[in-house]
Parts: structure tokens; sequence; C-alpha cells
């Protein structure tokens, strides 16, 4: 790997995303005469031990810094006039490098509505299954290890030891929820409504975290070929008529002073390559002249083609995340030291993990989970507004999960008046919010300008009606977990006062499992959909804004990846994706790098890529 620079390369990746590494990376393996550039706008992250020790993700989430981009929403009605904040990945390897490392497989339908409902040849799950096997190294024992790869690059593994919430979650769910069972494999496409242990991205005899650029990209040091520029940020293609000959591309600025700069230019003699996700596609096609007539003419952007798909369609299966605390026993194993502690405080869990890969800082703290489906009673309490959704999207697709949930062994808020201790949080998330967004471009050529951001949260009635069922389902699980020691209030609805169902602290443990529910007043409800509304927030798995779609439904990229209406340009990452995933997105995108690099192989003539 080479980071020398050079004016003209075969191929050009705008953008170093977990797609682009899997695809750059098996391109360059494939035929290493390539000539490959990657331009990332964030830096390495090889071999920092900030990012490659599992437990540190939440600190590094929640200090910032270089690594993530921070996309601040509109206000929004439907979240009482707050402006949703929504990270990205900002690093060679985007989410792969600074994510949570929850190892969740999408809904074989997922992949077979892409195909079916959009005309999608080869993106179904037939053909992405084989693919996901390829790119992994799947440690866990479960009964059907067909749907699972034994040899790939990237490794997933289930803790070996100290995760007794989850634990005591499934002891709960064993003796609790009669109708819904135990499995062994959540993530075989299929499974839904089962608890199970939940894997991790993380190498279970290193205890390391498995991203794409430390298996794809990083492996090929000796291919001086493949050239990663980092900290520099595309800023448009450049055209020959309407064939992509190329970029144009700036230094990144944080950290550096504003101001004008002369953009560098690299070529592209055979394919040029946007990767740099939801929020960075769009904008690059937009600056390039492509997208809708009135956002280019708003920009003073002279239109190469009218594309109105460009920037909408904007999808969070970022899934509305609600997370909500519960205070843990003194001896549950929980990650709150190193989530929240000083450095001296995290230096003895350095040392073990120093000791090959071993303690909580090889953890993620989700260990355990459910992909739910509601049943008949279920439905009724979620309300009518879901009825239409559930018909015409959920009934007839039994393996997509209405919601995604799981306790995760750690207090994941940012509320400085929390006092240090032992914490828990009950994660639920929609695994197909009905609401979407957009996003564009505001300030022409300029890349670092603030972009026309509406993520959509909660705009659809049926979206707050799930969520209100979650947050009763979950809490039900909760308070029922052997280390239970009451509900942190900070992070929980503001019930009228004298409720039953406020939120209490005790000393005397968990509730029986034969006790009575929460009974909630039409008060209750209310005050829970103002907590949904004050607090709802992303799960960082931003999609859906170059879909692959016809180009009269929308659609920004064909089957094969072009962007309609000019040459030599493709799009491989997850704003690609017509539709949702049911599912933490990282799996998905290894889905579309793995394929993607199927595709330019066939399309250039390289021998060796394989789609099994």
């Amino acid at each position: 790997m080479s980071s020398a620079q050079s004016d003209t390369y075969d191929i050009i990746f705008a953008g170093g995303g977990a797609t682009a590494c899997v695809v750059a990376g098996r391109l360059a393996e494939a035929d290493p005469s390539l000539k490959i550039l990657i331009l990332e706008a964030g830096p390495h992250t090889r071999e920092v031990e900030t990012h490659i020790q599992p437990a540190r993700y939440f600190s590094n989430l929640a200090r910032g810094g270089e690594t993530f981009t921070y996309h601040v929403g509109k206000p929004s009605k439907s979240l009482n006039g707050r402006s949703p904040i929504v990270p990205s990945g900002r690093a060679l390897g985007g989410g792969s490098s600074v994510n949570f490392m929850v190892y969740t497989r999408a809904a074989a339908s997922d992949y077979d509505d892409w195909e079916t409902l959009f005309g999608n040849k080869g993106w179904g799950s037939k053909d992405l299954i084989p693919l996901l096997k390829k790119a992994e190294t799947f440690e866990p024992e479960v009964n059907d290890i067909s749907v699972h790869g034994k040899s790939g690059p990237i490794k997933v593994s289930l803790a070996s030891s100290q995760f007794n919430i989850a634990s005591q979650f499934l002891a709960v769910a064993e003796a609790y929820d009669k109708e819904r069972g135990l499995a062994d494999d959540l993530n075989d496409f299929r499974n839904v409504n089962v608890y199970a242990r939940w894997p991790r991205y993380i190498d279970g005899k290193s205890g390391r975290r498995s991203d794409a650029p430390h298996h794809y990209i990083y492996t090929q040091d000796k291919n001086k070929n493949l050239t990663v520029l980092d900290r520099q940020r595309v800023v448009r293609v450049i055209f020959e008529g309407n064939k992509a000959v190329g970029v144009e591309y700036v230094g990144d600025k944080i950290g550096r002073a504003k101001g004008a700069q002369e953009p560098s230019v690299a070529r592209a003699s055979r394919l040029v390559i946007l990767s740099a996700g939801a929020f960075g596609s769009p904008s690059i096609l937009e600056r390039s002249g492509i997208g809708a007539s009135e956002i280019l003419k708003k920009n003073d952007i002279k239109e190469i083609v009218n594309l109105p798909g460009v920037g909408e369609h904007y999808m969070d299966p970022d899934h509305n995340l609600i997370s909500t605390p519960f205070v843990a026993a003194e001896d549950t194993d929980t990650l709150d030291d190193i989530f929240h502690g000083t450095q001296d405080e995290i230096a003895p869990y350095v040392t073990q993990w120093l000791e090959g890969g071993k303690g909580l800082l090889s953890h993620n703290a989700v260990d355990a989970g459910i992909k739910l489906r509601p049943n008949a009673e279920e439905l009724e309490e979620i309300g009518p507004e879901f009825e239409n959704r559930w018909k015409t999207y959920f009934a007839n697709a039994p393996d997509k999960p209405v919601m995604l949930s799981g306790p995760l062994a750690a207090y994941i808020g940012l509320n400085p008046n929390v006092p240090r201790g032992k914490y828990y949080t009950m994660v639920y998330f929609p695994g197909y919010p009905v609401s979407t967004g957009h996003v564009h471009i505001t300030a022409g050529l300029d890349p670092y300008a603030p972009l026309d951001f509406h993520p959509g949260y909660l705009d659809d009635p049926a979206d707050l009606g799930t969520l209100r069922w979650a947050y009763k389902w979950t809490r039900e699980f909760a308070r029922r977990i052997d280390s239970y020691r009451g509900e942190l209030a900070a992070g929980h609805p503001e019930f009228p006062a004298g409720s039953p169902a406020a939120a209490k602290i005790t000393t005397s443990g968990p509730h029986p499992i034969d006790s009575p529910k929460i009974v909630y007043t039409a008060e209750d409800n209310a005050a829970i959909d103002d907590f949904h509304r004050n607090t709802v927030a992303t799960t960082w798995h931003s999609i859906g804004t170059c879909a692959m779609k016809p180009r009269e439904e929308g659609g920004v990229v064909d089957s094969r990846l072009n962007v309609y209406g000019v040459e030599n340009l493709k799009i491989a990452d997850l704003s690609i994706t017509p539709e949702n995933v049911g599912a933490n997105t990282y799996n998905t995108a290894i889905a579309v790098g793995e394929k993607a690099a199927v595709i330019i192989a066939e399309d250039l003539g390289i021998q060796g890529v394989t789609a099994f």
C-alpha cells in the first residue's frame, strides 16, 4: 500500500468507508497491477489503540474528534422543535472503524425486495448470502453453520465471559415470555421472535475490533499500486462530456484554519466510484452537476444530469434509537468505568487487554437480544396508526422484525448529573421506520458547508406507536433482571405527578417473573410519546440517498451501480440501498462491497473476484 501521490489511476474511490475498503481490497488483491486511489476525508486508524480496542467506541463518540462528522438536521415539529444530530464515521473504514460492532444481518426478504420490487437482478438474498459468507469468519458454534462463513477476513465472535446482564436477560426471556423461545442464532437471515446471544465484530482470539481497513486494505502493504490519501475531501467529479475522468479534492479542514484552497486533481482512466456514504455521495453528485434541477440552480451548479432522486429518500434504519437506563447491582459486569472513566481508571483494563485481548475492554456491551414482531394483542396496543403498515409491509414478510432490542451493559447517556455507578440500558429501535428525509448541498462547491438535512424522525405517526409499545415491553423485561435496582429517572418519561408508572429506585431487587405489568393511563402514554419526541436519536445507519431504483421511480443508479445519464461513474456504499434493512448496517455495507467488487471486476475484465 502506498501513500505517494500520482496524477493518473485506473480507479478512484471518492470516499474510503467500509464499502470502499471491501471493493478496493478485493480488486487490488485480484489484480495488483491496478492503480487504485482512495481519497478519505478522515484519518487512518491503523493500530490506533482507541479504535482497535472495542470498548473504546463509546468514549470516542461522546468526546467527538476527527473520526466523526456531525450532521445537524433542521428543527422538527415531530421532535418538539429539536434539531437532531447524526454522526457519521470519518476515517478510513467509515462506520466500521467507529461503530458499536453489533453483528446483525438483514432479513432475507430485505434483499429479495431489492431484486423483485425494484428490478435489481442479482441483488436478491440468494446472490448476497454467499458473498456475506465469503466475507466472514464466524467463530460461534451454531446448529446451522451453512449460512455463515469460516474463512473470510472479517471476524465475528461471542463474548466468552463477563456478560451476566445478557445471561440474566435470557433467563427472564425463558421464564417470562412463553410465546417466544430461545435460539442459538439471531442472524441466519430468517429468525425473528427468538432470544439469543448477540455476536460482535470482534476477533475472539485477539480481542480486536474487526473493521474493514485492517482486513481488506492494511493487509496489502506490498501492493505499491494501492494508494490511500487520508484527510482529503472530494469536491466534485470531473467530466469530459458525460464521461467521468477524475475528481477534484482538497485537504481536510478539521484542525486547520479555514480558507480557500486550490483543489488538487486526480484522473481516472477506467472508473470513478463514489463511496462517501449517504451524506457524502449525494453531495458530491450535486456539486458535480448531477441532481434535481432546482437544487443545482439554487447552488449555481452547471447541470449535467437532471436526477431528482439524488439526496432524497434518506432512511435512518438509523432506526430511531431509544435507550432507557436502569440501576444495576454492584456485582454486575458493566462497561461504565471504561465508557465514563478517566485514563487512570481505564488503565487496568488496558493492561488486561494487552495481555491477550482479554477483559471488558474486548467487549462491546451488547451480548443478547431479540428481533421482535408483535402478536395480536401487542398490535392492538401499538394502535391504529400502525395497522396499514403492518398489513402492507410486515404481515406477509414473516422474517422482518418490527423492533430490535436488547440490554447494553452500561449507561450510554450524556447527562452530567447522573452519578457514576453500575447501570444497564435497554436499547430499542424499529427495524423499518416509515418516515424518510433528505440531504442536499447548500453552498455551491464548498464541501464543508452545512447540508440541508432533514432525517424525518417520527414524521409518520406509525413510528411513534411502535416506540411506545417498545418502551413498555423493554421496561417489563428490565425490571425482572436479577441485577435490577431500579430505574434512572433522568432517562425515562416524566410521568404525571403521582402516577404509578413513575420511575423508581429500589434496594429490594428485581420484580418477580409473575408480577403484574405496569398499567399506563392515557396521560402516561402521552408522557411516553413526549419522551420519545424529546430523546429519539440516530443509530448511525444512514442509507438510501442515491437509491438503486429505476430512474423514473427516483433512482440514481442502476443494478450495475452506474449513475444514470453519465459514463464511468458508479456508487458503492449504503446510499444505494433502495429500501430499508432491519439490521445494524455494517453487514449490509459488506454485502454491497463484495457485490460491487464482483460487478466492477466483470465490467473491467478483472479475473479472480468471485461471487462466492
